[in-house]
């Protein structure tokens, strides 16, 4: 075996041996827990702002009103440690372009918009630093509802997503005005830039929905985090077939016989980000099939949930994670 063979085995090995995660969706959208102006979600939390196609002078509203003051991210990390998990995936950015830390590039953040006032990311790195829990960020590096130039405008993709748009037609109707190479060197590379340098080794950035994403911009991001962090995994929704592991579809374990390195993505109930009324949660006997089925195929689980507004995961997830103890 050569040494970049063994070298690739190895990191294959550190990946496997994490085995169990906990994934956090948090937002703005958490504000609205799936309901606007009378009506309810009947798709995933997160996405209520393309759902319901909100303006963004309207959506920037909400942090006026986003104040999770129930945020402890010791009680984070120490729960997903007792339940047996060995890394913590939050989300930095998702597709609304709001960022949960403090961001120098772009004053859309938590810090700097909501009473809320503190950095969340930061507060829970140094969290998963005392507690010995691997730290993953999860970065929306195509869409971006905020901007004109937000990706996911090809012809190709319109409106392909349960009828909703993928790009902000809403507020940027015209199409041909759109380039999201602009976006990318002026917001989306410097801030992947700043999660990569602002809080320590993480153990993977999570990117997600690459659609109609550039290749030598997929292949440029590669090359960001392999020059800030070489030991930091990437999931496949780089895009354009790079990545060091395979993120499988939402709420889907990996194929019979398939080969390569796996995580699955699981939402404990049927929503990422939060839904007041979504109380159908996996119990704890469930979750360990599940868990059970992923080790078999040899993949990790990402288990998500999604916090109420004030910071609290929803004490129905509690007791699952509680109820847990995995090895």
């Amino acid at each position: 075996m050569s040494t970049k063979e063994r070298y690739k085995s190895m990191d294959k090995k550190r990946f496997s041996e994490a085995g169990f995660g906990l994934m956090i969706h948090f937002g703005l959208y958490s504000l609205l827990g799936g309901e606007w102006q009378g009506k309810r979600m009947d798709y995933i939390g997160e996405w209520i702002m393309s759902k319901y196609e909100i303006p963004i002078g309207e959506y920037e509203r909400l942090c006026a009103a986003f104040n999770p003051i129930c945020f402890d991210a010791d009680a984070w990390v120490r729960l997903a440690k007792e339940a047996g998990m060995r890394y913590i995936v939050v989300t930095a950015k998702h597709h609304d372009g709001f960022a949960m830390y403090h961001s120098r590039v772009d004053s859309y953040n938590i810090a700097d918009r909501t009473p809320f006032g503190r950095d969340l990311v930061g507060e829970l790195a140094d969290a998963c630093r005392r507690y010995d829990m691997k730290l993953g960020l999860y970065y929306s590096q195509l869409l971006d509802w905020h901007e004109r130039d937000g990706g996911g405008y090809a012809k190709e993709f319109d409106h392909s997503n349960f009828g909703m748009s993928w790009d902000n037609v809403w507020d940027f109707p015209d199409r041909e005005e759109k380039d999201y190479r602009r976006l990318y060197e002026k917001k989306i590379k410097p801030q992947v830039e700043e999660l990569l340098t602002q809080y320590g080794d993480l153990f993977l950035i999570w990117f997600d929905t690459p659609i109609d994403m550039p290749r030598e911009l997929s292949e440029d991001l590669v090359a960001t985090v392999r020059r800030h962090q070489p030991q930091c995994f990437i999931n496949s929704r780089i895009g354009n077939g790079l990545g060091d592991y395979t993120s499988c579809e939402d709420n889907a374990l990996p194929a019979a016989g398939s080969e390569g390195v796996f995580e699955a993505p699981i939402t404990l109930n049927h929503t990422w980000g939060y839904k007041a009324f979504d109380n159908d949660y996996k119990n704890a006997d469930e979750v360990r099939e599940i868990l059970g089925r992923c080790r078999a195929a040899g993949a990790n689980l990402l288990l998500n949930i999604g916090p109420d507004p004030l910071g609290r995961l929803p004490a129905p997830a509690v007791d699952v994670l509680k109820a847990l103890k995995c090895k």
